[in-house]
């Protein structure tokens, strides 16, 4: 799986890292601490700042800063009640308050410090601090979006997708969703594993950092975690052998990688799944 690149030109305050060195002494009553480490985390909220971002060059790029900024909240923000209708909070975290252009569904839950671009559709499901959700892409029912998780757009999380968090260490790499990708229902991608851009996860599969992906053709194995551009993949598992004997570990195959012009036509992948008998 490719190394995160942390080499970033960060747009928050430089202060969170004065701050992050002395963090072991913050309290909520440090107020221009909290006043610095708000700002950091409204501009994640409002998309100005993001967590990780996929560089031209195809790696992905960490802002240290705005992680840093994240977990400093937890330190300057007092533990406060709130309520959403009959439902009542506690927590040092407010929930997200601004949707523009938006279609929230009742029973989805966004909290402060998650980025929702406008034309995004987001179903009863769940999405953390530090979280991005691009524009045009559907977040399904009991989906989840787990902290600084990064989702492009035109994707598909489909019912009960669980995509990781990753809060510490601060340069740790995100679960990152690329633009036109297609996430089967009750996948798990975790761990930092990554979803590049047009790919089809089939249903139940799961991907973590250490994942192996081979394709189903050639045997080729590709890089750990990872599911290639445009490929139509499934959860599958290999024989290994351990001194107790064999056993069938998970792994991921590329079933087949689809062409330019089949990225955004869903269609396709239930073809080919029926043609593997994935589908029925």
């Amino acid at each position: 799986m490719s190394a995160p690149n942390t080499t970033f030109d960060s747009p928050i305050d430089p202060i969170i890292d004065e701050l992050w060195d002395r963090r072991a002494d913050l309290t909520p009553d440090d107020a221009d601490a909290r006043k610095t480490v708000v700002a950091a985390v409204d501009a994640i909220d409002a998309g100005v700042a993001r967590v990780a971002t996929v560089a031209a060059d195809g790696s992905v790029v960490v802002d240290e800063r705005a992680k840093r900024a994240i977990l400093l909240s937890f330190k300057v923000l007092p533990m406060a009640e709130s309520a959403a209708g009959d439902f009542q909070y506690h927590d040092r975290m407010p929930l997200k308050t601004r949707f523009d252009g938006v279609r929230v569904v009742p029973g989805a839950i966004v909290r402060w410090g998650a980025h929702v671009e406008p034309g995004a559709i987001l179903m009863p499901s769940y999405t953390n601090i530090g979280g991005y959700v691009g524009a045009g892409t559907l977040v399904d029912t009991w989906a989840t979006v787990g902290s600084c998780a990064q989702v492009g757009r035109n994707v598909h999380l489909s019912g009960g997708v669980g995509l990781g968090g990753v809060l510490e260490p601060p340069n740790a790499v995100p679960v990152v969703v690329e633009d036109d990708a297609f996430v089967g229902s009750r996948c798990m991608v975790v761990d930092g594993a990554r979803v590049r851009r047009g790919a089809k996860l089939g249903a139940g599969a799961i991907l973590t950092a250490s994942t192996h992906v081979f394709d189903a053709n050639t045997g080729e194995e590709y890089p750990r975690g990872e599911i290639p551009e445009r490929a139509v993949a499934v959860g599958s598992s290999r024989l290994r052998s351990f001194p107790g004997g064999e056993f069938a570990m998970p792994c991921i195959l590329v079933l087949r990688t689809l062409a330019e012009g089949e990225i955004h036509d869903k269609l396709a992948l239930n073809d080919v799944l029926r043609e593997h008998g994935v589908a029925g």
